[in-house]
């Protein structure tokens, strides 16, 4: 076989069709490998090859990936988890050093994702409309005395991701006492409208966002959309371009947009693949084609907007049966 296209996947956890969709598009061209902390990751035996590492926070951790890498001939690395994303970007050049290409937007702009505030404090900046945010509970009741903001609202950490901790709340004495439990806590406006969810790939070497696919999300669950359906809005799509462009994103970029009165507002950025991915390749959006083309050194051509509008994604539970002695190497 020819390994010259070996791609490896970090922390992939329950993401099986990820490493499925990688293996379909490489076709025997390279392996997909595939790590995660935990044996009990059902994606990494849907791997041609995987390793069982420490945690991301755990000291050496990088130099364990960068080994994998190395000793592995792998070609692009990248991450389903946002705290590892930050650390592939930070140590973006070690990787190039050795041959790999972290598939990640540079640091800062992974940095300005991962805290919610700064994302929003740049919105405002380059006047995209976005949910409106607080970190300063006192100015928020200020502006709740002024009517610029009635409850409920959503309190969350400033930093974090898959909807953890997140309270909606719907008295000043609910926020009081989350603000005295918890430090680094940001105060968000609650949008009663339609939410969408934009799949979005910023080519690796042009630097231009080369697909766009949006879907409504319908049900959500555990911060990942649940139940979608596919549409096309020419406006949406110029203010996404817009929008990564100014960021300077780069690779496979999950958004989400509430669209209230005919406005759209970006709510959150994340530089991955977001849970809702396979409806968008499932309708022809094929983002790991993309990724290897770039591995291989060619730009893609723009493909915006090319899928079929009202199809729908509904996901489903699947689970995957293993012995003990398969598991345990």
């Amino acid at each position: 076989m020819n390994n010259e296209l070996n791609i490896l996947i970090l922390s992939c956890g329950t993401r099986n069709k990820i490493i499925q969709y990688f293996k379909k598009e490489l076709n025997g061209r390279g392996l997909v490998m595939a790590t995660d902390c935990s044996e009990l990751a059902p994606a990494l035996y849907d791997a041609d090859k995987h390793f069982i590492v420490p945690r991301v926070n755990e000291e050496g951790y990088i130099d364990i990936i960068l080994n994998i890498c190395k000793e592995n001939n792998v070609k692009a690395v990248l991450s389903l988890i946002d705290p590892e994303l930050n650390l592939l970007a930070k140590h973006k050049q070690d990787f190039l050093d050795i041959g790999t290409i972290p598939i990640v937007s540079e640091f800062g702009t992974v940095e300005m994702c991962f805290d919610k505030y700064n994302m929003y404090e740049f919105l405002i900046q380059n006047e995209f409309k976005t949910v409106k945010s607080y970190i300063d509970k006192e100015v928020f009741f200020g502006d709740v005395d002024k009517g610029n903001i009635n409850y409920p609202v959503f309190i969350k950490p400033v930093r974090g991701s898959a909807s953890i901790n997140i309270n909606k709340v719907t008295s000043k004495e609910e926020v009081e006492l989350l603000f005295s439990r918890f430090d680094n806590l940001m105060i968000q406006e609650f949008m009663n409208g339609i939410e969408y969810g934009a799949d979005v790939y910023i080519d690796m070497i042009s630097g231009e966002p080369v697909s766009i696919f949006i879907k409504e999300k319908i049900k959500m669950r555990a911060g990942e959309t649940d139940k979608s359906v596919s549409i096309k809005d020419d406006n949406l799509f110029e203010l996404i371009k817009q929008f990564v462009k100014k960021a300077g994103l780069k690779g496979i970029i999950d958004i989400d947009i509430f669209k209230i009165n005919g406005e759209y507002y970006i709510s959150e950025v994340n530089p991955r693949f977001g849970g809702g991915y396979p409806h968008a390749y499932e309708c022809g959006v094929d983002i790991p084609k993309m990724i290897i083309n770039n591995i291989k050194g060619y730009s893609n051509d723009e493909i915006l907007g090319k899928y079929e509008e009202g199809i729908y994604m509904m996901k489903y539970n699947e689970i995957k049966i293993m012995r003990s002695n398969t598991i345990h190497k």
